[in-house]
């Protein structure tokens, strides 16, 4: 199989007190020229942050950011008046397009936040700044589509040629994926230990693929993943 394997441990660091991130892709200070990105996917930072701490506003332009949270709650807040708590099971898109400030806090102030912050470079730049936040807990078992380029199935509207799909599952089953011929796969491991198609990964690691055909991802224990498939 023509893959990619990214283990956890080998992937950026960033540690301030308040916020440790890990990078899957070159990020901020960290740069690896063996992973600026995969296709249009650009960021996979996990991040854990303590209570009542997080990001002041900043800027951001011609970028889709997605919030995916894994334990705890986030709070977001924006300059087109958009204000929300992002809690497990719950994706979040914004689309950053031709300008947008926001700030992502805590919303605790004593339990820590775990999330992962994910980028997608759009299909065109100079969108209007948009935002959509939808609850997906019904990904037990299943291959649930999150995110797709046409909101498909109730997915948050991604504006790039993307399906973003998330799953939860419990011990002793998978799910299976077929990659069509001009495509291809990234699988990023969440929460427990994963086989795919015979490469293990466990927590952090991901796994890009490039080959067409099925993919069969199985838990012997509970796990948690999401699953990019992008233009190749």
């Amino acid at each position: 199989m023509n893959q990619m394997f990214r283990p956890s441990d080998a992937r950026g660091n960033a540690d301030f007190g308040w916020l440790k991130s890990k990078h899957t892709f070159s990020f901020g200070e960290y740069f690896d020229p063996n992973y600026i990105g995969f296709g249009a996917l650009r960021v996979i930072n996990e991040d854990r942050v303590v209570g009542s701490a997080g990001f002041p506003t900043h800027p951001h332009k011609n970028m889709e950011i997605i919030s995916y949270v894994v334990s705890g709650a986030l709070e977001h807040k924006d300059s087109i008046g958009t204000g929300s708590v992002i809690r497990p099971g719950e994706l979040q898109r914004m689309s950053a397009g031709t300008g947008i400030a926001h700030s992502e806090y805590n919303h605790s102030e004593t339990d820590p936040v775990h999330f992962l912050q994910i980028w997608i470079v759009p299909e065109k730049d100079g969108l209007a700044p948009s935002y959509e936040q939808k609850d997906f807990s019904d990904r037990v078992d299943s291959l649930r589509l999150m995110g797709s380029r046409d909101g498909r199935d109730g997915s948050v509207t991604i504006h790039q040629d993307v399906d973003l799909y998330g799953s939860l599952l419990t011990a002793d089953n998978s799910v299976t994926h077929d990659i069509q011929a001009d495509r291809k796969v990234w699988l990023q491991v969440v929460k427990g230990t994963v086989s795919a198609n015979g490469q293990t990964l466990s927590a952090g690691d991901g796994l890009g693929i490039l080959d067409a055909g099925p993919l069969t991802v199985a838990a012997s224990e509970h796990a948690e993943f999401l699953l990019f498939d992008l233009a190749a």
